[in-house]
């Protein structure tokens, strides 16, 4: 699909009214921005996200964090440069050592899945909302007409008179089966150690060198010269430590027990292997809700999956710089001896992985998959920065400080956390000294940053009007009635100048 005959179209409800939050069950404590997106660009699903928004199937919401009772602040781990902590390399063990001799651990403990938001916790959407097929059948097509019509671009150099002036704001490492199958093959560190720290040495061959050094020492005391006691010790080389692959691709002996297979079928447009397998993961998707959410039989139905986890705005995109497989919306399924025991919902981006939701067989929950399916992920992000060098972080949903067990997400680092003012990435460990005094902070110290992207002219923000795209300058001449110049403001101020000239808002 060309870049530039593909718009975003959304509707806004805004976020004055609070409900529930899933996370401290304060009934009326949640507040959220909310829109609709009929159809939305993988590039401003980024941007978005890189503004705080998220989606939950086609709904986007955007957290009130000064308001909202657990704020919720966006997180992504450089995937590059990621080593696996002594917690998450027993995962990938316990994994290994599972398919390698059957040996099953007793109990569950692991962390909480990686989930962006969970089922109870996210958003409701408005009850104005609608899902009619006519309507968003009807908006949708009207994306077809538009492609046909002047460029966003040309319509505001057309209206530019009109509306106030402002300031010009490999390969090998990703095998694609043809049944839809994506397994990693053995890969190589993307990145070792870090270099401003000396490199891991290895006890015995410290023991070793402080022996020579004791020999040494000893001779001279005793007044012998040699050519061992002149010469200085050859430094041995440091073993490098095993990388995040390393564990994952971990040799298993000819006749393992198990066969764990990774499979990448694509969501929207749902492929034939997506389709095939929808049952198979509907069911494992209807137990996980009711064992780990303790949803009732009747609450997980087929419509509401589909709503939640299976329709996407993101439509597949391909770049000849991206990656082979495309971008979009995606599930990665982990099927163990041909039977389907968890599925990893991820959105591959520009610049990230994001994850969604993970949701897994409960008969399978001794098995860590919410961390090995984490660890999967970003060692996944990295395969797919080898064909787009851009594409290097992984995005794990909101960190919720507040809620304890929503902080496992922290543990992915080196990872930073969104300012909800300037939009700045900063280091997580920074941040967290704040969350500990105050449940809302603003972690850019500088206090005179601002929000580079800021709303700075709401009249070249782009409307969707009597199926013409127009900017809100010439919108609102033509448009009778009462004025919403309030309402654009406000969506338009939450997107970003950049964003609300590309976004078109559909106006009725």
């Amino acid at each position: 699909m060309a870049a530039n005959k593909s718009f975003t179209i959304v509707e806004y409800f805004g976020g004055d009214d609070g409900y529930r939050c899933g996370y401290c069950k304060n009934e009326k404590g949640n507040f959220s921005h909310g829109m609709w997106s009929h159809t939305m660009t993988v590039q401003d699903y980024q941007d978005l996200i890189d503004r705080g928004w998220r989606r939950s199937g086609k709904y986007v919401y955007k957290p009130i964090m000064n308001k909202t009772c657990c704020p919720q602040y966006t997180i992504r781990c450089h995937a590059l440069k990621f080593q696996p902590s002594k917690s998450h390399k027993k995962s990938l063990k316990k994994m290994n050592k599972f398919i390698s001799n059957g040996e099953l651990p007793t109990g569950q403990d692991d962390a909480e899945p990686m989930d962006s938001v969970c089922e109870e916790a996210r958003p409701q959407e408005p009850s104005k909302v609608c899902h009619a097929e006519v309507k968003c059948a009807a908006i949708t097509d009207i994306q077809k007409e538009v492609a046909e019509c002047p460029t966003v671009t040309e319509v505001q150099k057309e209206a530019a008179d009109a509306a106030p002036t402002g300031p010009e704001t490999t390969k090998k490492d990703l095998m694609s089966a043809p049944d839809g199958r994506t397994t990693a093959t053995s890969t190589k560190a993307v990145m070792g150690a870090d270099p401003s720290r000396p490199p891991c040495r290895k006890a015995k061959e410290l023991r070793k060198e402080r022996r020579l050094q004791k020999e040494q020492m000893r001779q001279k005391a005793d007044g012998v010269s040699s050519i061992v006691s002149s010469t200085p010790p050859t430094p041995t080389h440091a073993s490098q430590p095993k990388t995040l692959e390393d564990f994952i691709d971990e040799s298993l002996p000819d006749k393992s027990s198990h066969c764990l297979e990774v499979r990448l079928v694509r969501a929207n447009p749902p492929s034939p292997q997506f389709k095939a397998s929808f049952d198979a993961s509907y069911q494992v998707y209807k137990l996980y809700q009711m064992a780990i959410h303790k949803d009732p039989p009747d609450k997980p139905s087929e419509s509401q999956f589909r709503r939640f986890l299976c329709d996407s705005p993101l439509e597949a995109e391909y770049s000849p710089d991206g990656p082979e497989v495309g971008y979009g919306s995606f599930h990665q399924q982990y099927w163990l001896d041909g039977r389907l025991v968890a599925v990893g919902v991820i959105d591959i981006l520009p610049t990230c992985v994001s994850s969604v939701y993970l949701y897994y067989h409960p008969d399978s929950a001794s098995l860590s998959l919410g961390s090995y399916s984490a660890l999967r992920e970003i060692a996944f992000t990295r395969q797919l920065q080898k064909q787009s060098p851009k594409l290097c972080f992984y995005y794990l949903g909101f960190y919720i400080h507040s809620c304890p067990k929503m902080r496992y997400k922290g543990q992915y680092r080196p990872s930073d956390l969104l300012c909800p003012e300037t939009y700045a990435w900063v280091a997580i460990e920074r941040c967290i000294l704040q969350l500990e005094n105050s449940h809302y902070a603003r972690f850019n110290q500088d206090p005179d940053a601002g929000d580079a992207r800021a709303l700075k002219d709401v009249g070249r923000a782009m409307v969707l009007y009597r199926r013409a795209v127009m900017p809100y300058a010439a919108y609102s001449r033509k448009r009778k009635g009462s004025s919403d110049e309030t309402e654009v403001q406000q969506f338009a101020g939450l997107l970003g100048q950049d964003c609300a000239e590309r976004i078109l808002l559909y106006r009725a």
